[in-house]
């Protein structure tokens, strides 16, 4: 899961003490303030004080949501206030779905434009088209303006069976149109893709852990099972985590009844343990999960379920390290606080959860820096570890606690050192951006390619490196890419893949080459 500002109105309550005074002569002590409330009571009185004596005007909301973050900050890392703009955003992703027009778009100039709309979406109904502007939704201009992103979707989103009119401008034809849209239920996949690596090893990557993310998973598992797997690789790179409940519901696949998942325990000592159940559907066979620096929370809890278990191999680099479990609570505003409430503890019982300072949330957050620095993710013998954070698993395996999940096999970054920040750029944005412009300056150039054609348009043609790394330049990016040209390309072409032919196209590219599955298939 997933601290990428937070600021949260608080209702403060104070109590007022009622004495009843009997007889005349008997002296009754004043009724007492709790330290507590006396501390409420001072912060609403000094929001009160600014709001009526303050010299300038002040946003109160804004101060209530400072002390919060303040207050926060000053408990533990994942501790944090969610504004309404983005509990309401939130709450959707993880939700798995949204009302909308069901596009993919970003701002290019200034202009809301389609990369891709979703297949068999409501938008690819009514004709819209990849590189397709959108000028006005109904009357309202969505060009020429900086407007920000919720204001963006709330213009596209509405209340399912309500229709929008695009005002569209299409490039190849260099003609407006008019396209009603009717809203539909439009599903944000948590499972990116699942598909054969051969014939018996099956892949499922999952992005996040959502509500509908056992659904998607079981989906696969099925169709996987019936194409001959007997070898299952789950992805959970990049993985932030998020419904502890659904990560369970997962791994109750590929445990066997009564074996431990995951226990946490609160301030009080109180434990809860969650055991797997009967009738998991792949509990036999082989499992390796992969996970990356990025993997944390619950995509943790999966990976040491099964190493713990004995159940299977983990594979990749040591895992973010987040053993704190949030609890959600709402305001009446519509924001939210997700207020850690306990640890969550491995079956063999050790935390993951990496060490930190109360208050000290900016250095918790560099040791994605740390570990450039130390080596760590070109070479396992880097990594620090506490002798005396040693577990064993079911079989008596070494394991280790104190930060985050060390896998069975290490697998090293695949650029070079020194060149890190080039591995995040590859899995972010930019190359999609990049793509869609490239595509947008001649889509006529690859109009009825079918994919081995394409592919070897693409084998004959090195141009896009220079090309990308002029486009970094121009982003403020500086970096030389010929020492690495070998992955850029494949990345490049992936999403190429992707925005032409759809999602499964990218991954039969990404995974063709890549490191972690070489050290699976192995």
């Amino acid at each position: 899961m997933k601290s990428k500002e937070k600021y949260l109105p608080l209702l403060l309550f104070s109590c007022i003490a009622l004495g009843v005074v009997i007889g005349g002569m008997i002296n009754f002590p004043k009724p007492s303030i709790s330290k507590q409330n006396a501390r409420k009571i001072k912060i609403e009185r000094l929001i009160d004080f600014i709001n009526e004596e303050y010299v300038d005007d002040v946003n109160s909301d804004s101060i209530v949501d400072m002390t919060v973050n303040s207050i926060l900050a000053n408990l533990d890392p994942h501790s944090i206030y969610l504004p309404p703009s983005e509990q309401s955003s939130e709450a959707e992703i993880m939700k798995g779905d949204f009302v909308g027009i069901g596009v993919n778009f970003y701002m290019f100039n200034d202009t809301v434009t389609v990369v891709k709309p979703l297949e068999n979406g409501p938008a690819e109904k009514a004709g819209v088209l990849s590189g397709d502007r959108i000028l006005y939704a109904d009357k309202t201009k969505l060009f020429g303006r900086k407007l920000p992103t919720d204001s963006l979707y709330n213009n596209l989103k509405g209340e399912e069976g309500s229709k929008v009119t695009l005002t569209i401008f299409r490039k190849s034809t260099n003609k407006k149109l008019k396209l009603t849209v009717e809203r539909e239920v439009v599903p944000i996949k948590s499972v990116d893709t699942y598909l054969m690596l051969n014939k018996t090893s099956g892949y499922i990557k999952i992005n996040r852990f959502a509500e509908n993310t056992y659904d998607e998973f079981r989906v696969g598992l099925e169709e996987l099972k019936k194409k001959g797997m007997t070898t299952l690789v789950i992805d959970l790179r990049d993985n932030g985590g998020g419904y502890l409940e659904k990560a369970v519901e997962v791994i109750d696949e590929l445990l066997k009844d009564k074996e431990l998942i995951v226990f946490t325990k609160n301030r009080k000592g109180t434990v809860d343990k969650t055991f797997a159940t009967e009738g998991g559907i792949f509990e036999n066979g082989k499992v390796f999960v992969l996970i990356d620096e990025n993997s944390a929370s619950a995509s943790e809890i999966l990976a040491g379920a099964i190493q713990d278990n004995d159940r299977g191999i983990i594979v990749g680099r040591r895992s973010f390290g987040k053993g704190l479990v949030q609890r959600e609570m709402n305001f009446d505003d519509g924001s939210a606080v997700r207020l850690t409430t306990s640890r969550y503890y491995t079956p063999s019982g050790r935390s993951i959860q990496k060490p930190y300072v109360k208050g000290e949330g900016e250095k918790y957050s560099q040791d994605a820096e740390t570990r450039f620095e130390s080596g760590e993710l070109y070479e396992k013998d880097k990594m620090k570890i506490a002798d005396s954070l040693k577990f064993k698993t079911k079989k008596g395996r070494t394991v280790y606690g104190g930060g985050g999940i060390v896998p069975d096999i290490f697998v090293p970054l695949e650029v070079k050192k020194g060149e890190e920040s080039l591995a995040y750029i590859l899995n972010s944005g930019l190359v999609g951006h990049f793509v869609f412009e490239q595509l947008d300056k001649d889509r006529k150039a690859f109009k009825g390619l079918k994919f081995e054609q394409f592919m070897t348009k693409m084998q004959k043609d090195d141009s896009c490196i220079p090309k990308f790394e002029s486009y970094l330049k121009g982003a403020g990016l500086e970096m030389k890419l010929a020492d690495n040209k070998t992955l850029v390309k494949k990345y490049i072409t992936a999403e190429f893949a992707r925005q032409l032919f759809g999602e499964n196209y990218y991954y039969n590219i990404i995974l063709k080459e890549d490191a972690m599955l070489k050290a699976v298939l192995k």
